[in-house]
């Protein structure tokens, strides 16, 4: 997984895998999510992300299991 963020353009954008992406959804104006052709998210991406979410910081946990 990947996170970028883009401070020129205030996108935030969220690799899951890199698989080729088939059909893009938007879920409102500013966020688009991207999916392989098995149904599978492959990316997130957050337009004016400043207003959409906190990307000053960034946490990331992986659950034991």
């Amino acid at each position: 997984m990947k996170v970028k963020y883009f401070p020129d353009t205030d996108t935030l954008l969220v690799n899951f895998s890199d698989k080729r992406i088939v059909e893009t959804r938007d879920l409102n104006e500013n966020v688009l999510m991207e999916f392989d052709d098995h149904g599978r998210v492959v990316s997130i991406t957050i337009e004016h992300a400043k207003q959409q979410t906190d990307v000053t910081e960034f946490t990331y946990q992986l659950a034991a299991g």
